[in-house]
């Protein structure tokens, strides 16, 4: 049975675990955001529990790794191109670093039309769709993408991991088409290792194709789960690819010893890398659009184009991107706080007694769609 917890505590709760671990007050806030954000809109595999188990494993809650630094300062560098900004985070806490980054995107977008910012030494943002939607929201086309933590990706005819899940995130300004942003957000593994961690918590299996054990082979058991395999084979392979091109691009170093500093040769890179890019929706109008359409009902038409001919309910199937997200964030609303499943309430449940916040699961009311 899934049970409804209030934003106030979830966010207090976020805010304390952060704090707990030496991060500010602005970074904590930050944190609970992100959290909250994710968890709205039903986002499993990137909400608290990840974040908090991503920083448990790679960040300020690992000695050896270190690869998140509470209270780091982003050194912003100077550069020749005014619509490109170049940072280097000092491992600041992810999801501060990305919410400025796209903040500043919209900035110089509304100035030069596009907006770009390119991240060094990052730690990792988890759900790079929330922030292409907020700018969406806002009336912008957004993107970013990011190497993973780890490389745990074996390459298209290869056997040994050496790539990230590596995901890639699109957001579209179409509140007035269709009543919620169009954001296009996808791992380049076939399943990201939060679904595996995920469904391991649910004692679920993943689906075919979607992972290997230690010795090579193909398991659906998240249980036994070594290494994930890339989407559609060498199309996958080809678009987690251009995320570490991307990073080698901005500072980023092997793939292999990303988050293993232990593994890593003296002078070798160990963190993430972060791309984000903002368009500005007027940069993209050439202003000749059939039937005297404006922009807004061009895109409108487009997407009922596509819609059409039988393919969307009630005689077909197809949805698009961000739906899904959408009513999980109208069933938040309806609820009136964040949904969560037992497995991740008992969860919670652990963490508010390390970090001293009051919390009953049974006074959670129940929830059902």
């Amino acid at each position: 049975m899934d049970r409804v917890m209030p934003a106030e505590l979830h966010n207090r709760i976020v805010q304390a675990a952060y704090r707990k671990r030496g991060f500010t007050d602005e970074e904590s806030g930050q944190a609970a955001r992100f959290c909250e954000l994710a968890a709205r809109h039903g986002i499993k595999t990137h909400n608290a529990l990840k974040a908090l188990h991503l920083d448990d494993h790679f960040g300020s809650g690992n000695p050896t790794a270190k690869g998140c630094v509470p209270g780091a300062a982003i050194e912003k560098q100077p550069g020749k191109f005014a619509a490109a900004e170049r940072w280097n985070a000092h491992k600041k806490l992810g999801q501060a670093v990305a919410f400025e980054a796209i903040d500043t995107c919209i900035r110089l977008a509304d100035k030069y039309g596009v907006g770009m910012v390119s991240v060094d030494e990052a730690f990792h943002y988890l759900w790079g769709g929330g922030y292409v939607m907020e700018a969406a929201k806002k009336g912008y086309i957004a993107y970013t993408n990011c190497t993973a933590a780890l490389a745990e990706v074996v390459p298209f005819g290869g056997k040994f991991p050496t790539l990230g899940t590596n995901p890639h995130s699109w957001g579209f300004p179409t509140v007035e088409a269709v009543g919620f942003p169009i954001v296009i957000d996808w791992a380049t593994s076939t399943v990201a290792m939060g679904r595996v961690q995920q469904f391991k918590r649910e004692g679920k299996p993943l689906p075919p194709g979607a992972a290997v054990d230690k010795d090579g082979r193909e398991t659906t058991d998240p249980n036994q789960v070594s290494a994930l395999l890339p989407f559609g084979a060498h199309k996958g392979y080809g678009l987690s690819l251009i995320n570490e091109l991307v990073a080698g691009l901005i500072g980023g170093s092997l793939p292999t010893i990303r988050s293993r500093p232990e593994i890593a040769q003296a002078g070798e890179k160990t963190t993430p890398n972060f791309f984000f890019q903002v368009i500005h929706p007027e940069a993209l109008n050439c202003g000749a659009f059939a039937k005297g359409r404006n922009q807004a009902q061009n895109v409108k038409a487009v997407v009922a184009d596509i819609l059409g001919h039988g393919n969307s309910p009630p005689e077909g199937r197809t949805m698009l991107p961000g739906e899904l997200e959408h009513r999980a964030a109208m069933n938040s609303q309806k609820a009136g706080g964040l949904i969560f499943t037992e497995a991740e309430i008992a969860e919670f449940s652990a963490i508010t007694g390390q970090v001293g916040v009051p919390f009953a699961a049974d006074s959670l009311k129940p929830w059902q769609a």
